[in-house]
């Protein structure tokens, strides 16, 4: 595939020699970072990095922190060597919406290049049309960013520290801005992380011109960095302060995740981790154990009934105890996928409690059908998952969250709408007792051992475990208890005494036969 057929390019009409990027220019974002630079700086972005409007953009694994940018990018129509701020306007061709999307994981590695952070395949994303640069003031140019419909970014050109003019002038002095170079010339107060599954669309518009709005589409990779190749993704409460635009952003959420950001030092007094951030498993999902006959039998036995299956079968340790329903009346059925938290140790939870962790991709890979089962040890003492991760397993048709742990924001968590059995409710964050350690393992969960795969049934008495291997047999076994248990009610409620009838002696066993035709 040639340049002028790259869809990276299309808007464009070719690769971009170059594409330098401002660090900081608008007032809004300075006043919102705390400082304001005497004069502009900048930094390099690899051509690779564009994308087209309607594109994708991978959040690696591992990696917690992806932040957008809206910005306003010139296209250079004529070179530009030493050119002075009045003329430097001419060297403009056109104008376009771009986004200058930022990995803050990797910040602290470039030390201020960018190289890694921002310059991933579509970090760039460019257009979706142009803009005439003759035909616009580049003093009155409206920039306007939305996430999920939402506007998150609204200011424009006069609100910069530096003009358009002075920064392409800037640059000159430097180096020559050759035909199709691109500037993007930093972005306003309001950019802030983004998540899988998150849209984000920026739009540029000159009065009644305007270049559309360019959509990006954030997905979740599934491979992560190789620390016997390079440095691996490492955040701290700095970092995601930047990330999220604010302390206080950052914090709120933390708050919403269950998860710790701050630990009652100052952000500087915060090492960045060495180590990578979360451990990842190569384990792979369990595979579906349940055929939609198997679950709809499954659905319409009580746990009561499987429980004693299981004990006629030498099964007595199946049970998940201590857990109850958020949501009285909640049922489900499902396979279970695992996630393990170990005691919270200071140093353990720096390394393995930020970014992308064990806890986010458990929540994040959860599939239909399946169910969340958290090893908290019994440890009420602080939440394993607060109302976004109850959304997010929810939007990805989980069917039930179980935790030997406590629950934070348990009512908003009931709200959501999927049945969530735990030890209790706790207002305190993930980091006051545990760390979120590894995924699809085998775990304790309420004093039984579950494993990835196992077969879990939960009502109001309370959540049990099936081997998958005798899952059709224990539910058919069951359902025809089920079937003489409701006869035997009958004839009760009929008047007939209980002895010889519960349980049935010959007599009795042979009038049930009868009637029901076995």
């Amino acid at each position: 595939m040639n340049d002028t057929t790259d869809p990276r390019f299309t808007v464009l009409g070719g690769r971009p020699g170059k594409i330098v990027a401002v660090h900081l220019s608008y007032g809004s974002r300075a006043d919102q970072r705390g400082r304001r630079p005497a004069a502009p700086s900048y930094f390099f972005k690899p051509s690779s990095s564009l994308a087209a409007s309607g594109s994708e953009i991978v959040r690696p694994a591992g990696t917690e922190l992806l932040a957008f940018e809206g910005e306003i990018a010139l296209v250079i129509g004529e070179p530009a060597r030493w050119v002075t701020p009045d003329a430097a306007w001419s060297r403009v061709a056109s104008v376009t919406a771009a986004n200058d999307f930022g990995l803050y994981d990797l910040r602290a590695n470039d030390k201020g290049s960018n190289v890694r952070s921002k310059g991933g395949d579509g970090y760039t994303p460019l257009g979706p049309a142009l803009i005439d640069a003759r035909e616009v003031d580049p003093a009155a140019l409206r920039l306007r960013t939305w996430v999920n419909g939402d506007l998150v970014q609204d200011d424009s050109t006069a609100g910069l520290i530096f003009s358009l003019a002075q920064i392409v002038a800037d640059l000159s002095q430097h180096f020559t801005l050759e035909t199709g170079d691109v500037i993007l010339t930093g972005t306003p107060a309001g950019s802030s992380v983004v998540v899988p599954g998150d849209v984000v669309e920026v739009q540029v518009d000159a009065g009644a011109l305007s270049t559309g709005r360019l959509r990006t589409t954030v997905t979740q990779g599934a491979r992560s960095f190789d620390a016997a190749i390079g440095s691996l993704p490492a955040v701290d409460d700095t970092q995601r302060a930047e990330a999220w635009g604010s302390a206080e952003a950052a914090a709120a959420a933390a708050t919403r995740t269950g998860d710790v950001t701050a630990t009652g030092e100052k952000p500087a007094d915060q090492p960045v981790p060495v180590a990578s951030p979360v451990l990842v498993t190569d384990a792979a999902p369990p595979a579906p154990a349940l055929s939609p006959a198997l679950r709809d039998k499954l659905s319409r036995v009580p746990v009561a009934a499987l429980s004693g299956q299981l004990r006629k079968r030498g099964l007595n340790d199946v049970t998940i105890d201590g857990v109850h329903p958020l949501t009285p009346g909640s049922r489900f059925v499902g396979t279970a996928r695992t996630l393990r938290f170990v005691p919270h140790r200071e140093d353990l939870f720096a390394s393995h409690g930020g970014g992308q962790n064990a806890q986010k991709r458990a929540f994040d890979a959860v599939g239909e059908g399946e169910v969340i089962v958290i090893e908290a040890r019994g440890e009420t003492g602080s939440g394993t998952l607060g109302d976004i991760l109850a959304i997010r397993a929810h939007a990805r048709g989980a069917a039930a969250i179980v935790t030997d742990g406590g629950v934070r924001d348990a009512e908003a968590v009931a709200a959501v709408g999927i049945p969530v059995f735990t030890a209790g409710a706790h207002p305190a964050v993930l980091g006051r007792r545990h760390v979120p350690w590894e995924t699809d393992v085998a775990v304790g969960c309420g004093g039984t051992t579950v494993e990835p795969g196992d077969v879990l049934v939960g009502d109001g008495d309370g959540v049990i475990v099936i081997p998958p291997g005798i899952a059709e047999e224990v539910v058919d076994a069951a359902l025809a208890q089920e079937a003489e248990d409701a006869w035997i009610a009958a004839q009760v409620a009929s008047g007939h005494p209980i002895e010889g009838l519960f349980p049935m002696n010959a007599e009795w066993r042979a009038r049930y036969e009868s009637e029901v035709g076995k």
